[in-house]
């Protein structure tokens, strides 16, 4: 009789003497007793062995089955399974939103099947990252496969607590975390970030890296904000599928999830088709040419929307108005940019701090910064204060190695902006700079010149 590795601890269960403790009938096999030896040579390693006889069997998987649950740490998780997973979200999400929690359901669901590898799980709080990895945790366990599944910050605790603790030392118990044979790791970089914890942590994961070990790891931080060791390890495409749902927060009311902070309904009118290259107005060559150049590239950048495109030019030159029209166009599309004037934005941060607010900071933040196409007007007029500039580096930073389309207006000198800022938007690898030289484009009964219709 072959011994199932799901029955390891098999010791662990007493063997009874004279009575049957788990019910069985007397059995013509084990005479009731529920263990046998086997007649089997000497050189066999089982000879001598005691052995859960057939009548005992499936009472034993039970046993064995119950011991992983609560190894599992999966009690309070134990109703989130990938049927109940609501792929559609709530009403009013975007195309691209509910198609990420498609993909990440089935990737989940091919994951559970086939525990090879590791699958990282990315996206806002809320979105649906933990139910997710809790299901493929309960679909694991009930294949009989030890697993194990901890928030980051309770792991930590876990092994904290072990020091000097009665029962499991804790190298009995950093042992099992590196080991087991699927681990799941919820909420990574929400730890106390000390180097103790950055440490175990690099520890565990390394080993299970270099194990092949099947993981499933959820985290609302994006690639460059976790550690190095780690990240290096997470960029591995041969071992790590990354799957990130852009979904929002689920658990927030449905007005707040439908919210957009855009305002690019404010400024339908403005396409390409209506924008006016003023060629009635006595501009100089120069202006003229920069005004052609500056439509000519937001043409080129709605077509195909890449790296970023900053147009430069004083109040009122048409560098709004081209803005808009690259997000109406893709609008057109069905796809969602976000068109945000930067001072609003900011005082739209400051304002969920108050807590009568119905929006959150984090879903605020998130919708500006992992915009599919986002489009910040006014770069430079906000209020220049330590916080705004590092919330808005934080955007930039994020964008600019996502590599994400963005396109971004200002009237400032480039030397005015905080030298992190500007220095990405100098990297002509990504970005595209056109300078705007008309003056500012007046409005009159009297003033028709002709739009210019786009190609």
């Amino acid at each position: 009789m072959q011994k199932d590795s799901s029955m390891e601890n098999l010791d662990s269960i007493s063997k009874p003497d004279n009575e049957n403790t788990l019910g069985e009938t007397d059995c013509e096999i084990c005479g009731g007793i529920g263990w046998v030896r086997q007649d089997l040579p000497i050189s066999h390693p089982d000879f001598g062995r005691m052995q859960v006889c057939e009548c005992r069997q499936t009472k034993v998987a039970q046993l064995s089955q119950e011991r992983l649950f609560r190894l599992s740490n999966l009690q309070a998780f134990s109703h989130m399974t990938l049927d109940n997973f609501k792929t559609e979200g709530r009403l009013g999400l975007g195309d691209q939103q509910v198609s990420s929690l498609q993909v990440a359901h089935n990737q989940a669901s091919h994951f559970s099947q086939n525990p090879i590898g590791w699958l990282l799980l990315m996206g806002t709080y809320g979105c649906g990252k933990t139910h997710l990895a809790a299901a493929i945790a309960n679909k694991v366990l009930e294949l009989g496969i030890p697993t194990l599944f901890l928030t980051v910050p309770d792991l930590l605790d876990w092994l904290r607590y072990s020091y000097g603790a009665q029962g499991a030392s804790y190298e009995e118990r950093f042992e099992e975390i590196r080991n087991i044979r699927l681990l799941v790791l919820d909420d990574l970089g929400t730890q106390n970030t000390t180097p103790w914890a950055e440490e175990k942590l690099y520890q565990i994961l390394n080993h299970r890296y270099t194990h092949h070990l099947p993981t499933v790891i959820t985290t609302n931080q994006e690639l460059i904000e976790i550690e190095g060791r780690i990240r290096s390890r997470l960029h591995d495409p041969d071992l790590v599928t990354i799957v990130r749902i852009l979904a929002p927060d689920f658990r927030s009311p449905v007005r707040d999830e439908r919210r957009t902070i855009s305002t690019l309904e404010l400024l339908s009118d403005s396409t390409f088709g209506t924008f006016t290259l003023r060629d009635t107005e006595k501009l100089s060559p120069e202006q003229h040419r920069s005004l052609e150049a500056a439509f000519d590239a937001a043409n080129k950048f709605a077509d195909d929307p890449h790296g970023w495109l900053v147009l430069v030019g004083t109040y009122g030159c048409g560098k709004t108005h081209l803005a808009a029209a690259i997000g109406n166009y893709r609008l057109a599309f069905g796809e969602e940019p976000i068109f945000v004037v930067v001072p609003d934005f900011l005082d739209h941060l400051r304002a969920t701090f108050n807590p009568a607010s119905n929006t959150s900071y984090d879903h605020l933040f998130e919708q500006v910064r992992a915009a599919p196409i986002l489009i910040l007007d006014d770069l430079g007029t906000q209020s220049a204060t330590p916080w705004a500039r590092e919330k808005l580096y934080q955007i930039f930073n994020y964008r600019y190695n996502a590599k994400l389309p963005t396109v971004i207006t200002t009237a400032n000198d480039l030397s005015d902006m905080d030298p992190r800022i500007r220095s990405r938007m100098l990297d002509t690898r990504l970005c595209s700079m056109h300078l705007i030289l008309a003056p500012a484009y007046i409005r009159s009964a009297d003033n028709t010149s002709r739009a210019r219709k786009r190609n």
